[in-house]
């Protein structure tokens, strides 16, 4: 049995204590958070959870095994730090720091306390994903030319981190996964139209090995939640809709076939 404490309950620590209490194996022993009306929230949703605002009363408590860190964003490096180095495994809440240099602080404590570090990239256990990722990896799509994703929404808009930091590390994580490889370059643009030095709207693009191009559009100031990854390839190509309940994967049995081309005289 792995215990637990979640460490922020505010907008996404209720659904990690839902799912750890779902899950055979595991249970969440101490949820954390400074704003005393969430903890009232899980006190009624969860009885038997101890409940504190203090969180470091969970990293030294022996009946903890791991914690799940889902604070704003500027608290994850320091209180994930503090955590590995008291002998507990880590999940945070993507992004998982403010910078790189913070996230390879983090790897390399967990390597030296050989503990688990680990980011809340959900995308990669979802099903239709691990789906694209066969019809990816089997060849069935053919050679992959181009990926678009779209990750967009009215709303919400954040002051600590940018659209880019809070929305395009889900998309990141998924064509990393569908494809095994990371990005050889990386371009990126974006506009702050409403609050000045944090963008809400931008356009990224990468290339990946073999030639693939990768675009990604993350907004917030979209009239409509658009959540898609649209995979083009050379024999067939596919969409994942996130938000499609019914048919989240639909393949295409469409390509493009080149002609001969014959001069006349």
């Amino acid at each position: 049995m792995t215990t637990i404490g979640v460490i922020g309950c505010g907008h996404w620590g209720p659904n990690l204590i839902r799912n750890f209490h779902q899950i055979n194996g595991a249970k969440v022993v101490y949820g954390c958070d400074v704003d005393e009306s969430r903890l009232e929230h899980i006190s009624k949703l969860y009885p038997a959870v101890k409940l504190t605002r203090d969180y470091r009363e969970i990293l030294e408590s022996k009946e903890v095994d791991a914690v799940c860190i889902a604070t704003p964003i500027a608290a994850h490096f320091p209180i994930a730090k503090e955590a590995l180095v008291r002998g507990k495994h880590v999940l945070v809440e993507k992004p998982m720091t403010l910078n790189s240099g913070q996230a390879e602080e983090l790897i390399g404590l967990a390597r030296q306390h050989q503990r688990i570090l680990m980011v809340g990239h959900t995308f990669e256990y979802n099903s239709a994903v691990n789906r694209l990722k066969d019809l990816v990896q089997s060849g069935e799509l053919g050679n992959i030319l181009y990926v678009s994703m779209t990750r967009v929404n009215l709303g919400i808009f954040r002051d600590d981190v940018n659209v880019v930091w809070d929305l395009c590390p889900h998309d990141l994580s998924i064509v990393n996964y569908l494809f095994g490889a990371s990005p050889l370059s990386v371009t990126a643009q974006g506009a702050a139209h409403y609050k000045e030095g944090v963008e809400d709207t931008a356009f990224v693009v990468l290339r990946y090995p073999d030639n693939l191009l990768v675009h990604i559009h993350v907004s917030w100031l979209d009239p409509r939640k658009v959540r898609t990854v649209v995979v083009v390839g050379d024999k067939k190509m596919a969409i994942y809709d996130d938000l499609d309940d019914r048919e989240p994967l639909q393949i295409y049995d469409k390509r493009v076939v080149k002609q001969p081309y014959y001069e006349t005289f």
